[in-house]
């Protein structure tokens, strides 16, 4: 059998590399339909106002981290282990892994390029978002489809709420903070990205992997007391609930301290350094909530990095489609939503 040159492609969302980049990565986020769903006469103009009115604050918060987002250099170093950790354990077959960010560079579309140049075989797109969102997956794998015109058969790994590299990797960080808290009575606080309510109702997967996932980590540390929450709110719409702020608050009123896991980020950015190390651990001083601990993004995680590459194998096993095909289906391990060829699917196939 020849060798096959494979393509994998991480997609995550991307941010500012400095303070000149913070405006147009907003403008990117919120021009993108998947984030503000009106048509583009009016979001596109709408996108421009609140990237301008935003960007004091977002810069604020980026300072405060060195001037910019530290995860386009956390994902190299997850492209390179994961790159290490395909050679060993797919021998057989040539690979490379390359990133594409949704909102700032490297963007989709450059690196289109680079893969295109490469001339793969196969194509494995893998998203760093554990649990599938129409406002995550599915808004980089259309941007993906709508950029890449290269060879190779497409395959997508779109979901992997409860995949056990993963959960292994959570289950561990979260024990070491419980150790820390030692006889102290903590909640663990599982804080997700929030999304609207109505994404949900109109068949978003996102919650229902969120609490997969959750489940999971759950049953393996045997936890008593945990709650599922949700962060980074914006705008009017009534998002998912409760919020982490909310859930902090109750922990206080029940003389607890917290253990937060951030349950739906692979890697350290501004959600976490800023939203949960600054902002959230001020409001839980404010409140007397203590201790109040956070369990680290799986990072470099080995139980982490070999699942990524469990995820991207499994993926191959699964029915390529052309670069350019659609992407169809409805079914991911009950999960609505989903593109057909997921990881998901090839895992239950097995």
């Amino acid at each position: 059998m020849s060798r096959r040159r494979i393509a994998v492609v991480l997609a995550n969302l991307g941010g500012p590399d400095g303070p000149d980049s913070v405006e147009p990565f907003l403008f990117n986020l919120f021009n993108d339909p998947a984030i503000i769903g009106l048509p583009g006469l009016i979001r596109t103009p709408l996108a421009k106002l609140i990237s301008s009115r935003r960007r004091a604050s977002a810069q604020a918060n980026y300072d405060l981290m060195g001037g910019g987002s530290p995860l386009l250099p956390e994902t190299e170093k997850q492209a390179e282990a994961l790159l290490e950790q395909l050679r060993l354990s797919n021998p057989g077959d040539e690979h490379r892994v390359f990133i594409a960010m949704r909102y700032w560079g490297p963007m989709t579309e450059q690196t289109a390029r680079e893969v295109e140049a490469y001339g793969p075989d196969h194509v494995v797109f893998l998203p760093l978002y554990p649990q599938f969102s129409t406002t995550t997956t599915a808004s980089s794998l259309k941007a993906w489809r709508k950029a890449y015109r290269g060879s190779g058969q497409l395959h997508v790994a779109c979901c992997w709420p409860d995949a056990a590299g993963w959960i292994e990797a959570q289950a561990d960080l979260i024990s070491s903070r419980l150790a820390e808290a030692g006889d102290a009575p903590v909640r663990v606080l599982f804080s997700a990205h929030g999304i609207p309510e109505k994404l949900v109702t109109a068949g978003d997967p996102y919650q229902s992997q969120v609490e997969a996932t959750v489940a999971a980590v759950v049953d393996r540390l045997g936890l008593v007391d945990w709650q599922i929450c949700y962060q980074s709110r914006v705008g009017p719409l009534k998002w998912l609930g409760p919020s982490t702020p909310e859930a902090i608050r109750m922990a206080a009123d029940d003389g607890l301290g917290v253990v937060i896991a951030p349950i739906a980020f692979v890697s350290e950015h501004i959600e976490t350094l800023v939203e949960l190390d600054i902002e959230y651990r001020h409001l839980a001083d404010d409140l007397g909530c203590k201790p109040y601990l956070r369990a680290p993004a799986v990072g470099l995680h080995p139980s982490f990095i070999s699942e990524l590459a469990g995820v991207a194998i499994r993926a191959l096993s699964t029915s390529g489609v052309s670069p350019q095909g659609a992407a169809g289906g409805s079914d991911c391990s009950g999960f609505r939503a989903c593109p057909s060829g997921c990881a998901r699917q090839g895992k239950r196939a097995a």
